[in-house]
């Protein structure tokens, strides 16, 4: 059973609801066999885009399950803290922990990720709480993920029943593939995932995650498959391409392209979350698909130039800090 959070105040309606699996996440200082020090902090890719959008000064509600724990009271208190609304998240109180996951640098620019969440109260997200979460106050846009309907059935469930919801009370709908071979297999996501397609108006992937929303036998380059995608019915598909940046192509025909900012990396974990945090920001705002490449590629460098998942998000003041000289001293 799941409860849901009270005590967080009126509800209103925000700009961008989004929801999935948060965990306790420990850092390490080295390898993991080796021992040693390990930070503590919070992360989930939508939580991640939620913090970012956040600090971008837009409202964003978050509806997550965490377990009725110290490290779901971390989760919920991060947030917070942040400036997400968790009114629609709910605590597991059946006995299903809050999940973890370990980073482990290895290499400069590398690291591995562990993860225990087996039967974690995240992924017992039930569909009857996304609906409260939902129709309190419908968002502007619904924010998705291809790992929470990995997560388990019920996950799947709560997606699904957002779509439809999304669809009535006339929300955009933006989903992040995110494929993660962990949860899932690439036949298992395809079956859901090209299912969702239709429904979708900004679908951010990288290359090699499109074959996943689209019909088996679909070519190998990106710009034949993001026009099939965008046949289907997708409004706008953005693939991004790591150092080499990203491109957008929308619903008019416009192919946009921007490069990646140049940053000294300190750790990609969170990038393409950021990056999404980015996209739907200038999205919001109203800006045109040149702009929103360009501030999706700033929160992205932010995050690869700033260590943990979403520490690094930038605010909207601070956006114009990659520009800056080498050297430059802000006061």
């Amino acid at each position: 059973m799941t409860g849901t959070v009270t005590g967080t105040g009126t509800v209103t309606a925000p700009e961008v609801l989004t929801f999935g699996e948060t965990m306790l996440a420990l850092r390490g200082s080295g390898p993991l066999r080796l021992g040693g020090s390990m930070e503590v902090s919070v992360a989930g890719a939508e939580s991640n885009v939620a913090i970012g959008l956040a600090r971008l000064g837009h409202a964003v509600r978050w509806a997550g399950a965490v377990g009725e724990d110290e490290a779901g009271e971390l989760v919920l208190r991060t947030l917070r803290a942040e400036g997400v609304d968790v009114s629609g998240a709910s605590r597991d109180d059946g006995g299903a922990p809050t999940g973890l996951m370990i980073a482990e640098p290895r290499l400069p620019e590398v690291t591995r990720v562990h993860y225990h969440r087996a039967g974690s109260a995240g992924s017992r997200l039930k569909a009857c709480s996304l609906e409260r979460a939902f129709t309190a106050a419908p968002p502007k846009v619904l924010h998705l993920t291809g790992i929470t309907p990995a997560l388990s059935r019920s996950a799947r469930s709560a997606c699904t029943l957002a779509l439809r919801l999304a669809a009535e009370h006339s929300a955009l709908v933006c989903l992040d593939v995110n494929f993660r071979s962990r949860l899932w297999s690439s036949e298992e996501a395809a079956e859901v995932l090209r299912g969702w397609a239709p429904s979708v108006d900004v679908l951010i992937a990288s290359d090699d995650e499109l074959p996943l929303c689209l019909p088996a036998e679909t070519p190998a380059d990106p710009a034949l498959r993001a026009k099939e995608l965008l046949a289907l019915g997708v409004g706008e598909v953005v693939v991004k391409l790591g150092a080499a940046g990203a491109t957008a192509y929308t619903d008019d025909g416009r192919t946009v392209h921007a490069p990646a900012r140049a940053v000294r990396a300190v750790d990609t974990v969170g990038a393409g979350d950021a990056f999404v945090a980015g996209y739907l920001s200038a999205f919001l705002d109203g800006s045109t698909a040149e702009a929103r490449l360009d501030r999706a590629v700033t929160t992205g460098a932010f995050a690869v130039a700033s260590r943990g998942d979403w520490e690094g998000a930038p605010t909207r003041a601070e956006l114009g800090l990659l520009s800056a000289p080498a050297g430059t001293v802000v006061r």
